[in-house]
């Protein structure tokens, strides 16, 4: 019945792959169905979604896969697969895996007491090491001392709120090691320092908007109110783990070098030519994960609640996504003859520039409420998929995508998987965190007026 509904003749596929213009918008069904799933199933079915998102990330890969396969050959779509999986997949998620633990190695102890200056310099350290160890890692090292440290305040739910703003999201803009979205750049052409140069003023100026909003609130109610004894007894704080830091640098060196190390040697694995310098970059990530374990003591991790649950749920659902995503960016590539000439129309100006102000409201719509890394994806193969271009004259194109990508994952727990995740540890430690709707309205009152001075100052033109 799938493939009677998606079926499309041999001739979608060109002598170099899959020619999207051939394509009907009904191909993008799967990726839909999977990104809606991890965006519903937690909320509407938390305790099947747990057991079986892997099984549901499954469903919606084979519903593209197999269908691709009875229309246009076993050989073609494994050559598809074999390059999403060895180009984009692997590195992406050995990356993830060895920040994950690298971040879960480092842990911050002792007390800290939470005045408002105390907290904007937590919230400002957390932002900061959020391009170095991602949005994930950045998360799970400040998330704990900032419990630790608001654990007598009466009312510190803005705190937490604040904290997903700018450490599991704003934070994460500076560096492809920062959030997932600009490592999926990375891995298709974008300098390694194109994020740090370009989205510099973007990202100072958004953070620097919702730290000072944070830190007149946070001041207010920190006058009103009356706090408890703290509960957390006084201790010097410390920093352990620190071989991790230097390990972050490993994972920083070798991206660099594999960036800028053009050997010219490639290994063909299942048809596709994997560069050394990616494999080696591969292998390095694999190595410092590994290094990570054997020298972090396990009391520290233990401490930071340091478990393979998140990593894992990443695996199987990026999986899904970027086997889902295999026709999507094909017809996206099409542009005005693709299924998404209407979008295509969208972000474009009557005079066929680039509409900015467009690229980054819409790929920031759905990342508040879907994936942020594959809607990245979406939305640079909208506007071409060629880094060299889109880094030159495309520029401002390209910063209004990934802004929109990291900056509007903070409007909802689901924009960004850091955000629920926050929301886990910070509730299990005794805050009273706001329901789905009742983040939203803070991120509505805070962050949207904040994007639309953004978009006032960096892409209205």
């Amino acid at each position: 019945m799938a493939v009677a509904a998606i079926g499309a003749p041999t001739g979608a596929w060109a002598a170099d792959g899959l020619n999207g213009a051939a394509l009907g918008g009904v191909w993008a069904l799967p990726f839909v169905g999977m990104l809606l799933s991890i965006a519903l199933f937690p909320l509407l079915a938390p305790h099947a979604w747990e057991h079986h998102q892997g099984k549901i990330a499954a469903l919606w890969a084979a519903l593209t896969a197999v269908p691709l396969a009875l229309t246009a050959g076993t050989a073609p779509t494994a050559a598809a697969l074999a390059h999403t999986a060895l180009l984009d997949y692997i590195p992406f998620l050995l990356l993830l895996l060895a920040l994950f633990t690298t971040a879960g190695g480092i842990l911050i102890a002792g007390n800290i007491h939470g005045s408002p200056a105390m907290n904007a310099l937590l919230l400002a350290i957390g932002a900061g090491l959020a391009s170095l160890i991602g949005t994930t890692g950045a998360s799970m090292v400040m998330i704990r001392p900032m419990i630790r440290a608001n654990d007598d305040r009466k009312h510190n739910t803005h705190v937490f709120v604040f904290f997903i703003f700018l450490v599991s999201n704003l934070g994460g803009a500076l560096t492809p090691l920062g959030d997932p979205p600009l490592f999926l750049g990375f891995l298709r052409g974008v300098d390694f320092f194109w994020t740090t140069t370009h989205l510099a003023h973007e990202t100072l100026f958004a953070a620097g908007v919702v730290l000072a909003v944070f830190f007149v609130l946070d001041t207010v109610i920190y006058r009103k109110e009356n706090r408890v004894p703290d509960p957390t007894p006084d201790r010097h704080v410390r920093v352990r783990g620190l071989v991790n830091l230097a390990l972050i640098g490993v994972i920083i060196l070798a991206i660099l070098v594999s960036a800028g190390w053009k050997p010219g040697v490639a290994f063909t694995i299942f048809g596709v030519a994997v560069e050394w310098q990616g494999l080696l970059r591969d292998l390095v990530m694999v190595a410092v994960t590994i290094a990570s374990m054997k020298l972090t003591k396990p009391v520290w991790r233990e401490a930071n609640g340091f478990s393979w649950g998140p990593i894992k749920e990443v695996a199987k659902l990026f999986a899904g996504i970027f086997v889902t995503m295999i026709p999507v960016l094909a017809m996206l590539q099409a542009g005005r003859d693709g299924a998404f000439a209407p979008l295509v129309a969208l972000v474009t100006n009557a005079d066929g520039s680039a509409n900015n102000a467009a690229y980054f409201w819409l790929t920031g719509a759905l990342s508040s409420f879907l994936d942020n890394a594959p809607t990245y994806l979406v939305f640079f193969q909208l506007a071409g998929g060629d880094a060299q271009a889109l880094m030159t004259q495309g520029a401002l194109t390209l910063a209004a995508i990934s802004c929109g990508a990291v900056f509007m994952g903070a409007n909802s727990y689901i924009g960004n998987a850091p955000n629920f995740m926050v929301y886990a540890i910070a509730r299990d430690g005794g805050v009273k965190m706001p329901s789905f709707f009742g983040y939203m309205l803070w991120s509505g009152a805070v962050l949207i007026p904040t994007f639309l001075l953004v978009t006032w100052v960096f892409f209205r033109g």
